[in-house]
């Protein structure tokens, strides 16, 4: 009778002793490398190697070549080795680059004579950086590779690589990134598609006169934003400091000194949750157009992402990881927060629907809000009612002004601000602004802050008696927005947030 039974996966236990076991051997044969280098260019880690070529440049150049052909043509590369196979007098090697090309070596005995291959079969390993020189050819199977005539290891790996035939977890993705980047191919096109959209988001600005200039990340006040913020102490100064939770409060410091196009792409840093959407540390990008205003700054950023879209994916159009196609073209959607609402619950709701109404229909609705603001229950319910209804990229348009202290207040509707949210695939990109530029009106909102604050709200800003003073000093008026980079990720690529960030914090 055939016996059924499969193998037992692995113990964590067994991994490890193996591990342990393999890294000993590596050691040794380190030592040994180190023991027999003739000179500075040898050992286990030379401090360079002759490279002429690189790995996708040989490619481009032969890749058509026919099968089982002689190029000629000698050249040197580096790259890892990530697959192994040792025959008598024949050993194959794929080395790969860092952008995940590979090519073949072939290690034969007639070519690096009978001690170099012994040292080859006794030394090489999986994971090591080695570098070659030989012919270029195709072999009889038609594959493009290297007929080595010498080699030199250029790094030695002490520790194996995972399987590369087996997918890493997530959690091991995030927390050893650089085995995700030598594994996977997604991995290393996360990373070039982050830089293609910053790289165009520069573009943009650029074409448009906006000048980018970079603010204090560690601050005496924080502001900009309602969020909780690290805490720090300067011993130099012997003062409390804070990480930035926003560039914003400098950046229109700027505009009042007469930079009338700006922006900043950077860090911010919020000492809140972390979840799908959202990360402690997080890239920011803010800007800011004098003579502008929320439509005209609307505008702009529907221009930014849609080049961006264009430069990661080469059309409007973005497929994501998951091969869905979504659409970021054409002129997006603007609608109301007060009207959406309304037309969501078939009831008029305005800022002064008494808040004991929202609350009935927060109650009703199984929905905790516990906050003093009535805005924040008109954006609670907005977000249960309509949020998950947005299928296009979306301006949600004029927000309550209670909840927005730096925004001005909207031209013909009371108790509005003139501030849009951009939700794009269910969550928000972007947010913009007219901006709150009477330094009589901003000193009672915020004012209105401290209030909250001294009544225990860890996300109210302080006032801000140094941003006050330039505001008197006559800032014009002002369109801005701020936009999350990583999210901005999020969109053009269906990514989560920890995938979007090169290296995430975790626990």
């Amino acid at each position: 009778m055939a016996d059924d039974q499969t193998t037992p996966e692995p113990t964590a236990e067994e991994i490890a002793a193996d591990v342990s076991e393999q890294k000993a051997v590596r050691l040794a044969k380190r030592e040994r490398l180190i023991a027999t280098a003739t000179d500075a260019a040898g050992g286990a880690y030379p401090v360079s190697v002759p490279v002429t070529d690189t790995i996708p440049g040989v490619r481009a150049r032969f890749g058509a070549l026919e099968t089982d052909v002689a190029t000629g043509e000698t050249v040197g590369i580096a790259g890892r080795v990530v697959h192994l196979r040792n025959t008598g007098k024949l050993c194959f090697a794929a080395l790969q680059s860092g952008d995940g090309s590979r090519i073949q070596a072939m290690v034969s005995l007639g070519e690096v004579g009978e001690e170099s291959l012994l040292r080859w079969k006794e030394l090489v390993d999986l994971g090591d950086h080695v570098f070659v020189t030989g012919e270029v050819i195709t072999s009889r199977r038609g594959e493009l590779s290297i007929l080595v005539n010498d080699w030199t290891i250029a790094s030695k790996a002490i520790l194996p690589l995972p399987n590369l035939h087996t997918e890493l977890s997530e959690e091991n993705r995030v927390r050893s990134r650089y085995l995700d980047l030598i594994a996977r191919e997604q991995a290393r096109t996360n990373v070039r598609d982050r830089a293609k959209a910053v790289a165009s988001l520069r573009r943009t600005f650029d074409d448009l006169d906006f000048i980018e200039v970079e603010t204090p990340m560690l601050q005496v006040m924080h502001g900009g934003a309602s969020a909780r913020p690290f805490v720090t102490h300067s011993n130099a100064f012997d003062a409390e400091l804070f990480l930035r939770i926003a560039p914003e409060l400098y950046l229109k410091r700027a505009v009042v000194g007469g930079m009338e196009r700006v922006f900043e792409i950077n860090r911010n840093f919020r000492n809140e949750g972390a979840d799908s959407t959202h990360s402690p540390e997080f890239a920011m990008l803010e800007a800011y157009q004098a003579y502008g205003d929320y439509s005209t700054i609307a505008d702009l950023t529907q221009t930014l992402i849609q080049d961006a879209a264009q430069a990661v994916s080469g059309s409007h159009t973005v497929t994501w990881a998951d091969g869905t196609e979504y659409d970021l073209g054409g002129d997006w959607s603007r609608i109301s927060m007060f009207g959406s609402l309304s037309e969501a619950l078939g009831r008029e709701i305005t800022p002064e629907t008494p808040i004991a109404e929202l609350r009935a229909i927060a109650d009703g609705e199984g929905i905790e809000i516990d906050h003093p603001l009535h805005g924040k229950y008109v954006e609670e319910l907005w977000e249960h009612f309509v949020k998950s209804g947005l299928e296009r990229p979306t301006f949600v348009m004029d927000f309550p002004l209670d909840t927005s202290p730096l925004v001005r207040a909207h031209r013909s509707l009371a108790g509005v601000v003139e501030k849009w949210d951009l939700y794009i695939r269910g969550f928000e990109l972007a947010t913009g602004y007219s901006e709150l530029v009477d330094p009589v009106v901003q000193r009672d909102r915020f004012v209105e802050q401290a209030r909250l604050a001294a009544g225990g709200d860890p996300e109210a800003m302080r006032l801000d008696e140094e941003f006050l003073r330039a505001l008197e000093f006559g800032m014009p008026p002002t369109g801005g927005m701020g936009m999350g980079i990583d999210r901005l990720l999020m969109a053009l690529t269906g990514l989560g947030i920890r995938e979007t960030i090169l290296f995430p914090l975790v626990k």
